[in-house]
């Protein structure tokens, strides 16, 4: 099925429009990171701070629109939240920076996880994701991750993929890792920004993943959209359900 999709590669103007998005998104956080706006995505309405405390996780586009086109390419914004009753952040961070273990708490989306390196609160990390939607794909990425303590019981953390790579035939003896930057273009950046926050017998923490794929090609949207459009949400819920059932 991936082959009728065909390979593409990865083009100069669709990583600089992205680049831009994330430097103009980075902009943006910078009051809440600061002080002078809410901390958190869900203290801007108060129904959905009450949706997180009813135990619901709660995710969306962060514009409340679509997708962002840009050139060859298509840019996933999306946010969410859960809350975490009867843990720390303390609980919270030693989970999360377990990068050895990703594999067995983030699993079926994780196969495989390693931590490369830590300097303090910056860590070198490898998985190997899965994407299951009509098709199966596999994908080895890389990522720098670093931990800022913000006061307060408040923590942020920012991960940049530094390459992804399109894995065929994974686990067989016949396995390929594609060179980063080509294939069939199902992920080509994924920068992650979290949020944790200890308050009120609990922790909150919240996910922004901003996501760069290929276009939907006319022809071929029975097969690349569902990977393209539906994933990152059911990824990014996924993600934040695992992290509350290891911690529940």
């Amino acid at each position: 099925m991936a082959q009728a999709a065909g390979p593409v590669q990865l083009k100069h103007q669709t990583t600089d429009a992205f680049e831009a998005y994330i430097h103009e998104a980075e902009a943006k956080m910078t009051p809440g990171l600061e002080g002078s706006k809410p901390f958190l995505w869900s203290d801007f309405i108060p129904e959905r701070a009450q949706q997180l405390r009813k135990g619901h996780i709660v995710a969306q586009l962060w514009t409340g629109k679509g997708l962002v086109r840009v050139p060859d390419g298509l840019i996933h914004d999306w946010v969410g939240a859960a809350w975490i009753p009867g843990t720390t952040v303390k609980e919270t961070l030693l989970l999360v920076q377990d990068y050895d273990n990703h594999k067995h708490v983030y699993k079926p989306d994780v196969i495989d996880s390693k931590l490369l390196s830590r300097q303090g609160d910056d860590f070198k990390i490898y998985l190997r994701l899965l994407k299951k939607k009509i098709i199966t794909v596999v994908l080895d990425t890389h990522h720098d991750v670093h931990y800022s303590l913000l006061g307060h019981g408040r923590w942020f953390c920012r991960s940049y993929t530094t390459s992804i790579s399109e894995v065929e035939n994974a686990g067989k003896p016949n396995e390929k890792v594609s060179p980063p930057d080509t294939g069939y273009g199902f992920l080509w950046r994924l920068d992650s920004y979290w949020r944790f926050e200890e308050r009120d017998g609990g922790v909150c923490v919240e996910v922004r993943a901003i996501s760069l794929t290929r276009d939907v090609p006319t022809g071929l949207k029975w097969i690349i959209e569902p990977i393209v459009r539906k994933l990152p949400r059911q990824s990014l819920i996924s993600t934040l359900t695992a992290t509350r059932q290891a911690l529940s």
